[in-house]
Formats: structure tokens, sequence, C-alpha cells
């Protein structure tokens, strides 16, 4: 089986960052995704929304570096997570595990060598590496 996603978009709201009780780092955070097609003569515009969770450093690093308008390009899983409400009903909410974050021209940002992080595209190495490339 194969479960890789690859996307490009912009951060929707700032990153929530919490931790679990074992003390991991958890980012959450979602991002628009457009897409701009031709409907006959009229040009036409989707917008989908993505949710994003990101664990450990990266976790650390989107939360203390990204923030709503953000330009990111994420590699991960699909996962899905199913609960059941207080009234019985059944729901559930597809998601994306990032396993790397890379984070994308940032705008005003200054070029000193002391802001932490640099001008242009930053890449955050992924946690988890595999010997399996789709490429």
């Amino acid at each position: 089986m194969f479960n890789k996603v690859i996307l490009m978009g912009n951060l929707t709201r700032d990153p929530e960052m919490r931790y679990s009780p074992q003390g991991t780092s958890v980012c959450k955070f979602s991002i628009a995704i457009n897409r701009k097609f031709r409907q006959g003569e009229e040009f036409k515009e989707e917008v989908t929304f993505v949710n994003i969770v990101v664990f450990g450093k990266q976790a650390d690093n989107s939360g203390k570096y990204l923030n709503k308008g953000s330009s990111v390009l994420i590699e991960g899983r699909l996962q899905e997570n199913k609960w059941e409400t207080e009234d019985g009903q059944k729901r559930s909410r597809m998601e994306v595990v990032a396993q790397d974050v890379r984070f994308m021209s940032q705008k005003n940002q200054s070029t000193s060598s002391g802001s932490g992080i640099s001008e242009g595209d930053m890449t955050i190495p992924p946690q988890e590496t595999t010997d399996i490339e789709p490429f």
C-alpha cells in the first residue's frame, strides 16, 4: 500500500501548538489550496481547505516560524480520524500527517543573519525517512 500526499498552500490561521502527555510537540493548522480552471468561456477558482498535523521538532519549528498566510509545501500521509459525538452521531475527518514541512518564501523577512531563518526557501528536514521514493 502507498499513502503519500504532496500539497502546497497558504495557512488559513495561525498554528495551534499543543503537547502530548508524553511531551511530544503537536502543531495543527490548515492550508488553503487554490485551483484555477476554465469552464466554457469563464475562468473559475476553487479553494480546498486541508487540515495538517505535525509532530516533534518540525511541530516546534512550524509553531515558531509559521503564521496565517505563510506559504508551505507539505509532504505526508492521509489519516482519517473517527469519533462519536455526545448524542451518538458518528463523525470523521481526513487530515494530513506531515512528515516534511518546507517553508516557502517569506514576505517582509529580514536578511540579517540574526533572524534565525534565512530569506527565501527554508527546509526543515523530515523526521522520518524511507527508502521508497515515488519519483
